[in-house]
């Protein structure tokens, strides 16, 4: 299997796991929804403006639809897992989300471009088995299903995410994730002033909030980049290993401890990388 699509998909996994731990962060200091919807924005700035400095062509109206649909579909997920991430520990709500997202474009993937060859399958297999393995602390039996809720509907709308962004870039990168930022942030602005929800974080947060919006739109044209060269179920897959960063992440500056459960969840990880890239 090609080099490059495998180390596209570990860029978006490490970006976007460093993003959610920031988002986790600044998610206990201020509103989820400030959290998501100013460093969408700001993010969606930089990048137009980079874009445009690229001269990138721009996509048809089709691939422009489905980018901002699978923006809508994001920023609901990171709301949701930033609300997770908030309420309960980073080293559950990431990990969660990332099994049930993995899961849909490995669906799709099989159906519309051919069941993958069978060390590639056992490579789902074990990056599932890892992601979920990560998901523990003390062990599985210890999560509450209180504690799955946000994480799975996080995870349905991450994987909705996944399959139309790969609609979305079959031509272009830079303005179709201009388009999905364009829906998650124009989705958001509308949920909260329907539902007449305080967003607007303090100043003093926004730096903060504009650099992880940077980091996160680095793991998303990292993965347009790997889904126009290699298999969507692939790239999925191994973007989904994002909560091996955020764990790591927790572990070094939050102190969060890594069980023997995590760890082996780690080694399976990169057994599962390794298949794939045969």
């Amino acid at each position: 299997m090609p080099t490059l699509p495998i180390l596209l998909g570990l860029l978006s996994a490490l970006t976007w796991g460093a993003a959610n731990f920031g988002g986790g962060i600044a998610a206990k200091q201020t509103n989820s929804y400030g959290v998501v919807i100013v460093s969408h924005f700001g993010s969606l700035l930089l990048l137009g403006i980079f874009a445009a400095f690229m001269r990138e062509p721009l996509p048809a109206g089709r691939e422009l639809i489905f980018g901002v649909a699978a923006g809508m579909a994001s920023g609901t997920g990171l709301m949701l897992l930033y609300r997770a991430l908030a309420e309960g520990k980073m080293s559950i709500g990431a990990p969660v989300s990332a099994v049930v997202a993995a899961a849909i474009p490995v669906i799709v993937g099989s159906v519309t471009q051919g069941v993958p060859a069978v060390l590639t399958f056992l490579g789902f297999s074990l990056a599932l088995a890892a992601v979920w393995m990560l998901a523990s602390e003390e062990g599985i039996a210890r999560i509450k299903p209180s504690d799955l809720s946000l994480p799975f509907w996080a995870g349905i709308t991450f994987g909705l995410f996944f399959v139309l962004m790969d609609l979305a870039s079959q031509q272009a990168v830079y303005w179709p994730v201009v388009a999905a930022r364009s829906g998650s942030v124009t989705g958001l602005l509308t949920f909260t002033a329907l539902s007449r929800k305080a967003w607007k974080p303090a100043r003093n947060h926004w730096p903060l909030l504009i650099l992880i919006g940077v980091v996160d739109i680095s793991g998303t044209v990292f993965y347009a980049l790997a889904t126009q060269i290699g298999r969507l179920d692939v790239t999925a897959v191994l973007g989904s290993l994002y909560p091996g960063a955020t764990v790591l992440l927790a572990w070094v500056f939050l102190k969060e401890k890594i069980s023997r459960v995590q760890a082996f969840g780690i080694v399976l990880a990169l057994g599962a990388i390794i298949l794939l890239t045969l």
